[in-house]
């Protein structure tokens, strides 16, 4: 009886499980296949750039505005990676 009972609920964890992977896999594909293109400009930079019409200068001001967007993405990294290193020697001890 206790092992019928077990059983059926590691079944509901399988069936779970499969259900999140599915839902992972679907997000991915969806994100995969209906991406959209953005310039990372503010609407004053843009304004500027517009009236201008110097396309070179343009791509410089983008390029800029996505190494400046690097920077904070780096330092979040950085500390996610120390947290786990922390948690993984504390779990070791």
């Amino acid at each position: 009886m206790f092992s019928k009972v077990r059983s059926q609920k590691l079944e509901v964890r399988s069936e779970k499980r499969k259900m999140k992977i599915l839902c992972s896999l679907f997000f991915v594909l969806c994100s995969l296949f209906f991406s959209m293109s953005a310039n990372a400009q503010c609407a004053m930079c843009r304004a500027a750039l517009e009236t201008e019409g110097n396309a070179v200068k343009s791509q410089a001001v983008n390029d800029g505005i996505v190494y400046l967007m690097v920077i904070p993405y780096l330092l979040v990294g950085g500390i996610g990676y120390y947290i786990y290193r922390m948690r993984k020697k504390k779990k070791q001890e």
